[in-house]
């Protein structure tokens, strides 16, 4: 046998990330891997440094000295400072993913006020305030609050960068305001769009609970129709038949094969009666289908002609082979295409009846 070993450490491995990315971000198993991706922007943090001394001379960012120099405004002072502003951040920003109500609040301020002390020290500490903008808008509370969240960092911001930097101040300001205003709407309209995802999918699962329920009251009704009477006259019938045993045994016997050809017929009524409960009907399962792609923003279009070839409409039996192929396929489009389309048609083509099912997904 051959050595699955180098196929198998690469899943070991994967698997580890996932576990690791799951114990970080509980509460956000939807967003993948977008919020440890999201991260990178901390890179901006270090763009002074890398730029040089003279870079930063010559755009005004060194202008800032309260009192006398001191260590920390040295160029290695503020590295120092840099970094030690990500340990502190890294914390609070895996807290505003896993907290709820004022955990969540209290992590984005804690954000915020990192940036604001970080400000004097290293003029792209504005990329804190990105962070806690984005945290602001995803913030479970009433939009005024929000934007009341967004405003009053913005406006805290503006006082100190203008402060700081006389200059630069116009400039840092401006470009943070517009980078911020932008994260803020698409955070904003990002979590609105999977709240109304959350309830379709919800209102998904309510239409077939009740679609449930209700055939399970058809099914108790129809039983109850189909099996009174027949139980009743089974019962009669068998109790007729045990007192003309000694008087008259022919008649006895003929009662006796009456009860049997109607318990027969009863098996099979129940038995069509099952098979009718079991049918799935292709335009119920196509609504079906288009509800639950749906969830995933996948869009769906479906062609279904209800009669077959000659005109008249499909055997139950064929219907439900079909519609049962539909819900299948439609689960491994959900499950694993990662299409944004899918297409089902039903026609008839040379007395055949055909089904496809496309996407344009993997």
């Amino acid at each position: 046998m051959g050595d699955t070993r180098g196929g198998r450490l690469p899943a070991m491995v994967g698997a580890r990330l996932l576990h690791i990315r799951d114990w970080l971000l509980p509460g956000a198993p939807a967003l993948g891997w977008m919020p440890l991706a999201i991260l990178a922007y901390l890179g901006f943090l270090f763009v002074p440094f890398l730029l040089g001394p003279a870079a930063t001379a010559a755009g005004g960012w060194g202008e800032v000295a309260i009192g006398n120099p001191t260590w920390l405004q040295t160029r290695d002072g503020r590295l120092a400072a840099t970094l030690a502003s990500v340990v502190v951040f890294l914390p609070l920003y895996f807290m505003a993913y896993r907290a709820r109500g004022v955990g969540a609040v209290a992590a984005m301020l804690g954000v915020f006020a990192i940036g604001c002390a970080l400000l004097p020290l290293n003029p792209f500490a504005n990329t804190y305030l990105i962070y806690a903008t984005g945290f602001a808008a995803s913030l479970p509370n009433a939009l005024w609050r929000r934007t009341g969240w967004f405003m009053a960092m913005a406006t805290v911001f503006v006082a100190e960068a203008l402060w700081l930097w006389p200059r630069q101040g116009p400039f840092i300001v401006g470009i943070t305001l517009l980078i911020a205003a932008s994260v803020f709407v698409a955070n904003h309209f990002q979590a609105e769009s999977a709240k109304r995802a959350g309830a379709l999918a919800l209102s998904h699962d309510e239409v077939r609970r009740l679609a449930a329920l209700a055939e399970r009251e058809r099914i108790g009704r129809d039983l109850h129709d189909l099996l009174g009477h027949t139980l009743s006259l089974v019962a009669l019938k068998s109790d007729l038949a045990a007192r003309l045993l000694g008087r008259d045994p022919g008649a006895a016997q003929r009662e006796i094969a009456e009860v049997s050809a109607v318990a027969r017929d009863a098996l099979a009524q129940v038995r069509s009666a099952v098979t009718g409960i079991r049918a799935a009907g292709m335009a119920a399962e196509l609504a079906s289908a288009r509800l639950l792609l749906a969830c995933d923003g996948v869009s769906l279009d479906y062609v279904y002609d209800e009669r077959s070839g000659s005109g008249a409409a499909l055997p139950p039996r064929v219907e439900t082979a079909l519609a049962l192929t539909v819900r299948e396929a439609v689960t491994n489009i959900q499950r694993h295409a990662r299409a944004r389309h899918a297409r089902v048609g039903l026609a008839s083509e040379a007395g055949v009846v055909v089904l496809r099912v496309e996407d344009d997904g993997v």
